[in-house]
């Protein structure tokens, strides 16, 4: 049998493109959109990570609060045990090298072993600016104004988060807030995407 040799007519070449045109289109848009989506969802990961760690962090922070007068630590009222605002030098309870905490926990370490006069924690949540953003770092003191640990718990900031308390944060006896909640907008760090905004909040260890 003798094999044809004419190939490919114009008119079947065209229709051949046409069509494949037409199954590239759609599958280009889904391609494209599962990029997307991928971006998105990492973005949200990293976002969702720095909130897990903070929340972590806050949550153990917020039911440590309570010092008590270290010349009667047996008395059940409680001194001011959060400041708020305040640089790394000022209030009652300095802890830091540098910048304005946006709240500082003050709790007592007696448990620990340590005595009545160097009992005392200290920790701290300080923004620090980053080019347009900031990174949030959570600082422990113990019985000095020299951290023990800096570690960042968050990460792309917008602004410096706020805090606020059920009483006045700066009360004592038994203002000394039950709660503390702190509101913080983050963005990945990809920029895609809206700022992600949160809010956490830690209840007082009352025994």
């Amino acid at each position: 049998m003798r094999r044809r040799d004419e190939g490919f007519t114009l008119i079947e070449m065209l229709i051949a493109v046409v069509i494949l045109g037409i199954i590239m289109v759609p599958l280009s848009n889904v391609v494209i959109g599962v990029l997307r989506n991928t971006d998105a969802t990492s973005a949200r990961l990293a976002e969702s990570h720095d909130v897990q760690i903070t929340s972590t962090y806050w949550a153990q922070d917020v039911a440590s609060i309570g010092t008590r007068d270290t010349a009667n630590p047996l008395s059940p009222q409680l001194l001011k045990s959060v400041e708020t605002s305040v640089s790394n030098s000022g209030g009652s309870y300095p802890c830091g090298t540098t910048g304005t905490a946006a709240v500082r926990f003050i709790s007592d370490n007696i448990a620990s072993g340590a005595t009545p006069t160097n009992s005392l924690t200290m920790v701290a949540y300080y923004p620090v600016a980053v080019g347009t953003r900031f990174e949030l770092h959570r600082l422990r003191c113990v019985g000095s104004a020299t951290p023990v640990s800096d570690i960042v718990v968050a990460h792309d900031l917008t602004a410096s988060p706020t805090v606020s308390c059920n009483v006045t944060c700066t009360g004592t006896g038994s203002d000394v807030p039950t709660s503390v909640t702190m509101t913080m907008s983050l963005l990945d760090p990809k920029d895609t995407g809206t700022a992600y905004s949160v809010t956490l909040s830690g209840q007082r260890r009352q025994t």
